[in-house]
């Protein structure tokens, strides 16, 4: 990772509360298809410099990543989902005018079969993600959300998962609560 300096330590992400995750990729099926695969390549770069100048769109990170010759998808980390849809869906930006296209093209038998385009998304609860850091510069959730030393949220991983932040734990026992019931005062009659 250029320009990015390490941490001679072991750290964790300082996410709190739930995480929203998206992979987004395509995949190559004709290399010789460079024409229609080309513009579905080069839009991605495109939507994340967009999203770069716009931070109030909600992007926290990305990672660019390959998983071979043919696969290439983004690891992109959002404030919330419903930040994610609205960039999907808002008129003025470029994700919704490349998806016309493609739409378009589609529609007239144009595209099929010469490359792959697919997506992922994740709402993760709190609770239900950790990680560690060995003298790593700040890289996907900690590069989204910041990073802690790892004896804030636990040395074991058991521990990290069991961490709660403050908002989080208010909320679980505002929950608690209100399912108390007085004597007399069940829902059922008893």
């Amino acid at each position: 990772m250029p320009g990015k300096k390490a941490t001679a330590t072991r750290t964790t992400a300082a996410a709190e509360g739930d995480v929203t995750v998206l992979l987004i990729g395509m995949r190559i099926n004709h290399f010789w298809a460079v024409h229609h695969w080309l513009p579905v390549f080069l839009a991605m770069p495109r939507m994340l410099r967009e999203l770069a100048k716009d931070p109030e769109r909600g992007l926290l990170s990305h990672v660019l990543l390959t998983a071979s010759p043919r696969t290439y998808y983004v690891v992109q980390y959002w404030e919330s989902k419903e930040k994610l849809y609205r960039y999907a869906h808002s008129p003025d930006m470029f994700h919704h005018r490349a998806w016309a296209i493609i739409n378009r093209k589609e529609r007239k038998g144009k595209v099929r079969g010469h490359v792959g385009l697919w997506h992922e998304a994740y709402v993760v609860p709190e609770g239900s993600y950790e990680s560690i850091y060995a003298d790593m510069p700040a890289f996907g959730l900690a590069a989204a959300h910041g990073q802690v030393p790892l004896e804030r949220r636990g040395k074991r991983a058991r521990d990290r998962f069991a961490y709660r932040s403050r908002k989080t734990a208010d909320a679980t026992e505002q929950r608690a609560q209100k399912r108390v019931v007085d004597p007399g005062k069940a829902p059922d009659g008893a």
